[in-house]
């Protein structure tokens, strides 16, 4: 490109120069004029070259990261599954109890493996197809009541501890969109307001208001909190906040990339406020629907 560049640059002084020393002979002015649209197309090609070429190197970039990401994640689970089968094939364990603890730990981490592919299959397919989302008009109180239900399902299929979950909707307000995926992307919202609060007290609320032109559902916690300068790369492919790691917190950090290309896809944005230790508060901004009179 370089070889292309200075070529161009001193055509076209050249081109200046016979337009501006022209005077009265046309033929010079005509020639001069013909240089510089010429050094004027071989610019704007340079230009849009770079251009591709640089978004082809990001690209190329964001793949390879992405991979780097994935195969880690997988990576991890997979070690644990092998050398615990490893253990087993070779009969090194010989307490019945030790024996089940091991392949008890097989099966949380396949499970977590399970759980890892089924999110990246899912993200994939918001990603490529955003417009296959069913489109109708839902009231934001059944859809939020739908997240809620789940959510209720999963703390009592796993972590015991009551947390205080208060809702406060306003029952008439509507969006425009698919009503299951909404809900999943509130639950995700949810179920990291759980994991991330403190056990003794759990505090989350959910709320919904709206202006002329948009609906917003926000969830708030009382818990770890996220720091400025990671507010923006939680909603990043297996990107997580350095207090829920610190936390010990399970998660595979695709839970607020799948948000974001839920509420994207519904041509909407997600904003997140928090301060570390003072909590946080995720807030789901949609445009507002209004039923024709």
């Amino acid at each position: 490109m370089l070889a292309a560049l200075v070529p161009t640059v001193l055509m076209t002084a050249i081109g200046i120069i016979l337009v501006a020393s022209g005077g009265s002979k046309s033929l010079s002015i005509v020639g001069g004029i013909l240089v510089l649209a010429f050094c004027a197309t071989a610019l704007a090609g340079y230009t849009m070259g770079s251009i591709f070429v640089t978004r082809g190197a990001n690209l190329a970039s964001i793949q390879n990261e992405f991979l780097s990401s994935v195969s880690h994640e997988i990576r991890t689970p997979l070690t644990s599954i092998l050398l615990f089968i490893e253990t087993l094939r070779a009969d090194r364990i010989e307490s019945p109890a030790e024996r089940q603890r091991c392949l008890t730990i097989v099966h949380q981490e396949l499970t977590r493996l399970d759980g890892l592919v089924g999110k990246l299959i899912e993200l994939s397919k918001i990603e490529s197809r955003p417009t296959a989302f069913e489109r109708h008009p839902v009231r934001v109180a059944d859809f939020v009541g739908d997240a809620l239900t789940t959510f209720e399902a999963m703390k009592i299929g796993g972590d015991a501890e009551v947390a205080e979950v208060r809702a406060d909707l306003d029952p008439d307000l509507l969006v425009y969109g698919d009503r299951s995926a909404l809900a999943q992307a509130l639950g995700n919202l949810l179920s990291n307001a759980w994991k991330y609060t403190r056990p003794a007290d759990k505090k989350i609320e959910v709320r919904a208001r709206a202006d002329r032109e948009t609906v917003s559902i926000s969830v708030s916690d009382n818990g770890v909190g996220i720091p400025r300068l990671e507010q923006a790369a939680i909603f990043e492919k297996f990107e997580r906040g350095s207090a829920a790691v610190a936390g010990g917190a399970a998660g595979s950090g695709l839970g607020l990339a799948i948000v974001r290309a839920v509420v994207e896809a519904h041509h909407g944005r997600v904003e997140v406020r928090s301060q570390v230790d003072h909590g946080a508060r995720f807030c789901i901004v949609l445009p507002r629907y209004r039923a024709a009179l």
